[in-house]
């Protein structure tokens, strides 16, 4: 027998024990579609938001008293969900989006792998795709050869540790904050940061002080690379950003560079990272340094709902 309870992230009533069986709850359903679909299906934030109060309404689906289905509503509108892998093709997708809709019409679904599976529940309810994510890898040789930055003459590359040292925690991070901000000023979560967000990524558990770097043209900070290592040593270029007045001069790759060697030195002999698909400067960047598309993550929407609310 299938049932639905619909919870909201925090309720009066809740122990510490039962949030905690809850989270545990979740994380293995999370889990179980990881290691079927060799995806994962929440995001890093997403996850976040099932032991912290970020805000996020959650609904869930059970067989029983097993979880099968799981979806996280934020309060910007986007949205993620996982079905167990024994319990799809059983209508709980559906299920599960319908309430997401019924929350927030307007709603933006990530699909991360854009699977069959989902494709197919996007089209039975007539979702069309409004965003692309695509991931990109390099490893090997390409690895090798994209890890040996060339620093421009005038321009210095350091650490965060140094740069602190250098310029002291207030002066970098405000640069960094400010270079972030403008660089990233349309994009929907990287941009209109304050401080209190910055520090909140770096408190993060795999926050390393020396896998960020910063080019700085005297005092002045050009961009920075935020790098990241997962568990299986894999490396990340999680953020890599230029300020508007040093584009166009070519800082881009040997920024990117200075990352994927500390990324290497690290021990990573594959690295990802994440781009939309219609930044297509971007992509060309990154595909003529070595890297390669690996995964896609769409965004579904039900475009008729957004026209309807417009109007």
């Amino acid at each position: 027998m299938t049932n639905t309870e619909r919870t909201p992230e925090r309720t009066p009533e809740r122990t510490p024990e039962r949030t905690t069986a809850r989270t545990t709850e979740r994380a293995r359903l999370i889990a179980a579609a990881d290691h079927h679909d060799g995806v994962e299906p929440f995001s890093e934030a997403f996850v976040r938001g099932l032991h912290e109060d970020l805000g996020h309404r959650h609904v869930e689906r059970r067989e029983g008293d097993e979880l099968v289905g799981l979806a996280a509503v934020a309060p910007d509108g986007s949205a993620e969900l996982v079905v167990h892998p024994r319990a799809r093709r059983r209508g709980h997708g559906r299920a599960l989006l319908d309430e997401v809709f019924a929350h927030n019409a307007q709603a933006g679904v990530w699909a991360h792998g854009n699977l069959p599976a989902a494709q197919e529940v996007a089209r039975s309810l007539s979702l069309q795709v409004t965003r692309e994510l695509l991931v990109m890898g390099i490893d090997g040789d390409a690895l090798e050869t994209a890890a040996h930055p060339k620093v421009p003459a005038g321009y210095t590359a350091l650490a965060y540790p140094e740069a602190v040292e250098t310029y002291g925690r207030e002066r970098v991070e405000q640069q960094w904050l400010d270079v972030n901000n403008d660089a990233f000023s349309w994009h929907p979560e990287q941009g209109g940061w304050d401080l209190g967000r910055l520090h909140q990524g770096m408190e993060t558990d795999w926050f390393d002080p020396d896998g960020v770097w910063f080019l700085f043209d005297g005092e002045t900070m050009a961009g920075f690379h935020w790098t990241k290592v997962h568990p299986d040593s894999t490396g990340e270029v999680y953020v890599v950003g230029v300020a508007t007045e040093y584009r166009g001069k070519g800082l881009g790759e040997p920024l990117l560079s200075v990352g994927l060697e500390h990324l290497v030195k690290q021990g990573s002999s594959r690295v990802i990272l994440y781009v939309e698909a219609d930044n297509a400067p971007a992509v060309k960047r990154y595909k003529q340094m070595g890297f390669a598309v690996r995964e896609s993550h769409v965004v579904y929407a039900n475009t008729a709902n957004t026209s309807n609310t417009a109007q």
